[in-house]
């Protein structure tokens, strides 16, 4: 299945010192949210806004104005025949290794996903998009669209039932994924897109430049979050401040529905002020779809809201409910229900320091959202605990971000996991989730490199 993901405003990259020809290549603010912290080095998407182009205004006002590093940011060669029809081509590299303090032996460390693995190097991301952004101003019709492509280790992550799973083995721990690509209609103020792209409902989301942490939150890896869908989605913009949004998919993490044709609700309402020092999102995903325990209705609502408090000092949170009927992994034909809620901290320190501190909780009632990767792969390339993690699991992160140039970010961290429940009563190998399925709490370091091209 797969994980992955709207990303950061054109102005966190350009306050990262990077042209606006290259920052508008990367990203595309479609709802007008601000939502980039101004200490991520280059910017934390506050799950508003993924990798689907450019904005068609950039909307610097929520960043610091700090002057960029001396040095001059590059990107890769631009076609002419791209650039005449107005296509824009770049990506990026991350690489990373983390450190398990319970040294375990089969190399995983638990539920946490993308930097899963103990003391060895991981190429996470290596990544090449082409965009071509509709752009209306308002008024107008304009044909576009954009097609991603990632190779590394997050393609265990990021697969979709009838598309990764007839391109990869799942006997690899690289493997090639397209989180989109996707032809986008707009119309005056309309925006339809038809195809396979993000659902944009989380704070954080898995593109590595839009994150400022290493490892990634469990409210955003797919536990909770549908991440990627299969369909058509319109966001209509009421004003300067509000946008609806609506569309239809065949369901969490599936390219192919092997259960038939129905269709999953994806929408809700996206609000962001003036001066987009501040926004609001509300998303419901309602329908079918595949889970740990089977195929059945799943229902999520997800509220973030994000605010500049001042030129170096941002703040994030995100709030998720949601319900499986009959999806109880301890008892058959029980509902299930589950709670999260993150918050997220960064200030700049200066141009090329940041810092910043994550905290999340989420309840699961009946263990059925927490399991590891190994059980869709049907391999041993992933964590193999299984569902019935009934309990809580919580983590705090503190992190750095050093850029000393535009192109070159560098991200240490520490993290402590832990989990309050009972022993899983279905996986007898992993009771626990964490150190080889003998403890409750975990303590990780990371660090990873990012470049951007």
């Amino acid at each position: 299945m797969i994980r992955f993901l709207r990303i950061l405003a054109v102005a966190a990259l350009l306050d990262a010192g990077l042209d606006s020809a290259h920052a508008q290549g990367i990203v595309r603010l479609t709802d007008d949210r601000a939502v980039v912290p101004a200490s991520a080095s280059m910017g934390s998407n506050g799950g508003q806004v993924f990798m689907t182009g450019e904005a068609p205004q950039p909307d610097p006002a929520y960043l610091e104005p700090a002057p960029a590093p001396p040095d001059a940011p590059w990107s890769i060669w631009q076609p002419r025949f791209l650039e005449e029809h107005r296509i824009k081509t770049g990506g990026w590299i991350q690489q990373g290794i983390t450190f398990n303090a319970w040294n375990p032996k089969d190399r995983f460390n638990g539920p946490i996903t993308t930097n899963d693995r103990h003391s060895e190097y991981m190429l996470n991301q290596l990544w090449l998009y082409f965009d071509r952004p509709t752009q209306t101003d308002g008024e107008g019709f304009d044909l576009g669209g954009r097609v991603d492509l990632v190779y590394g280790e997050d393609w265990r992550f990021g697969q979709n039932v009838g598309l990764e799973d007839r391109i990869n083995s799942p006997n690899n721990f690289y493997g090639l994924v397209l989180p989109q690509f996707y032809l986008e209609v707009a119309y005056n103020d309309l925006t339809v897109k038809m195809g396979h792209f993000a659902t944009f409902t989380s704070l954080e989301l898995i593109p590595a430049p839009l994150n400022f942490f290493y490892s990634r939150s469990y409210l955003m890896v797919g536990y909770l979050d549908p991440l990627l869908v299969t369909g058509l989605q319109a966001d209509y913009k009421l004003n300067n401040g509000w946008t609806l949004v609506g569309g239809f998919n065949r369901g969490w993490m599936l390219f192919e529905n092997p259960f038939g044709d129905t269709l999953n609700f994806l929408g809700g309402l996206r609000w962001a002020s003036e001066d987009k020092r501040s926004s609001i999102s509300t998303m419901v995903s309602t329908g079918p779809t595949m889970t740990f325990t089977g195929y059945r209705d799943v229902t999520s609502v997800f509220f973030v809201v994000s605010h500049q408090f001042t030129e170096r000092f941002w703040s994030g949170t995100q709030i998720t409910v949601g319900g499986e009927p009959g999806g109880s992994a301890i008892t058959p034909g029980d509902n299930d229900a589950w709670y999260g809620f993150e918050q997220m901290f960064t200030y700049k320190l200066n141009p090329k320091w940041s810092t910043g501190l994550r905290y999340e909780w989420i309840q699961n009632n009946e263990g059925s959202r927490v399991a590891g990767i190994g059980n869709i792969l049907g391999s041993n390339r992933g964590w193999a605990g299984k569902p019935g993690y009934a309990g809580s699991f919580s983590e705090l992160s503190l992190g750095l971000n050093y850029r000393p140039h535009p192109n070159f970010t560098l991200r240490p961290e520490v993290r402590w996991d832990w989990f309050n429940g009972p022993l899983n009563p279905n996986d007898p190998a992993y009771p626990l989730p964490f150190g080889d399925g003998q403890h409750s709490s975990q303590f990780t370091t990371g660090l990873d490199l990012l470049v951007t091209y």
